[in-house]
C-alpha cells in the first residue's frame, strides 16, 4: 500500500501520518520526489483498509501497490532514483563505467590497471577480494589483503571501489574498506545475506542470478529495500540458456523492462554476459543504446595469465578504445560517459 501525500504538505503533517502508521504496527517507508513524498506501508493491508488514513491532514489518496515488489516498483516512486557511491552518482544522464580486473591479484597489477582505467574513462574500479568459483580449487581472492590493496589504490588514483560481498560476517569488512558491496548472480536469492546488507547504508551492486526472472530479481532487491537501504543498483549479467556459444545469454531486453518497472538503476556486465573479450565491445554498445545507466567490465593488463576471468578480460588498450566508440553511442541517445 502507499500514501500520496498532497503537494503542500508539511514536514509536521509527515511526521504525524508515520507516528499514526507506526501505531498500526506498521512500517512506514518515506520516498521524497521533485514534486511530492511517497509513504510506503509495509505490513498487513487488511489493517489500512478499515483505518481512515485518507481523513488525515495531507493526504492525497490512499492506493494498493498491484505488483508483488512494492518499494522496488515505479508505482511507489514514479521517479528514477540515483544511488551516490563514493562521489559517483548512478542513475543519471551520465553513464558510469566500472572496470577493473576480475580478481585482485596483487598491489601492483591493481595499480597499473586502475590508472589506466581511469585515464581512459571509468569512474568506478572494480575488483574481487573475495571470489566465488565454481571449481573449489580455483583460485578464491585474497581476501582481506585484497580489500586492502583496492581501498589503497583507490584512494591513491582518486575512484570509488566495488567488490564482492559473499558472507554477512564480512560486512564490516567491506562498509570498511569499499564504497559498493556486490551481490553475485549465485547470492541473488540469499535472502538472509540481502537482509543484512538491507541493514547497512551502504550502497549494493545487486546481480541478476543465473537463472532468474526479472519478477524475481526485483523481488530479490526488495528484499534490501524492506530493509531501510534504498542505494540498491541493478545488474543484468546474463542468464542461462540453451545457447552455448557464449558463456551466458545477455538479456538486453531487461533494460527498458525492469525501467519500466522499477525506479532503481540499472547497468550492464557484458563481460560475464558473453564470456568472451570479443563481443564484450558490441554488447557494451547495445547496452548504451538499450538505457543502461552504466557498465562494468573486467580488464587486466595480461589477460593470459589472469588468475580468474581472462578469456572475458579486455586489454588496457582495447579497453580505452571501446570508450571511445561508447561515447559515440552515447551521443546518440543523449547521454555522456
Amino acid at each position: 500500500m502507499i500514501i500520496v501525500l498532497k503537494p503542500n504538505a508539511t514536514k509536521k503533517q509527515i511526521d504525524h501520518l508515520i507516528e499514526r502508521i507506526k501505531a498500526l504496527g506498521l512500517k512506514p517507508m518515506v520516498s521524497k520526489g521533485t514534486e511530492r513524498t511517497i509513504i510506503g506501508v509495509i505490513g498487513s493491508e487488511d489493517v489500512l483498509r478499515v483505518q481512515p488514513l485518507e481523513v488525515i491532514p495531507g493526504v492525497e489518496k490512499v492506493m494498493p501497490v498491484l505488483k508483488p515488489y512494492k518499494l522496488v516498483s515505479r508505482e511507489f516512486k514514479p521517479e528514477p532514483s540515483v544511488v551516490s557511491a563514493g562521489g559517483v552518482k548512478i542513475g543519471t544522464k551520465e553513464i558510469v563505467i566500472m572496470a577493473g580486473p576480475c580478481s585482485v591479484e596483487n598491489r601492483q597489477m591493481l595499480h597499473d590497471t586502475a590508472k589506466a582505467v581511469k585515464q581512459a574513462g571509468a569512474r568506478i574500479l572494480r575488483g574481487g577480494a573475495f571470489k566465488p568459483r565454481t571449481s573449489p580449487y580455483s583460485f578464491q581472492g585474497l581476501g582481506e589483503e585484497g580489500l586492502k590493496f583496492l581501498r589503497e589504490v583507490g584512494k591513491q588514483i582518486g575512484m570509488p571501489v566495488v567488490t564482492e560481498l559473499m558472507d554477512a560476517r564480512d560486512i564490516p569488512l567491506l562498509e570498511q574498506y569499499a564504497d559498493i558491496m556486490q551481490i553475485g548472480a549465485r547470492n541473488m536469492q540469499n535472502f538472509d545475506l540481502l537482509k543484512e546488507v538491507g541493514q547497512s547504508r551502504k550502497p549494493v551492486l545487486l546481480k541478476r542470478g543465473l537463472s532468474a526472472t526479472i519478477t524475481e530479481f526485483l523481488l530479490a532487491a526488495e528484499y534490501i529495500l524492506s530493509q531501510g537501504n534504498f542505494n540498491v543498483i541493478l545488474c543484468e549479467r546474463g542468464i542461462r540458456t540453451f545457447e552455448d556459444q557464449t558463456r551466458f545469454t545477455l538479456d538486453l531486453n531487461a533494460v527498458p523492462v525492469i525501467k519500466k518497472l522499477s525506479h532503481l538503476p540499472v547497468i550492464v556486465d557484458p563481460s560475464h554476459g558473453t564470456g568472451s573479450w570479443d563481443f564484450v565491445g558490441p554488447m557494451a554498445k547495445a547496452a548504451v543504446a538499450a538505457g543502461a545507466d552504466g557498465l562494468m567490465i573486467e580488464v587486466h593488463p595480461n589477460p593470459e595469465v589472469a588468475l580468474s576471468d581472462g578469456p572475458q578480460s579486455l586489454l588496457p588498450k582495447t579497453f580505452t578504445e571501446l570508450v571511445k566508440e561508447l561515447r559515440k553511442v552515447a551521443v546518440a541517445v543523449g547521454r555522456t560517459i
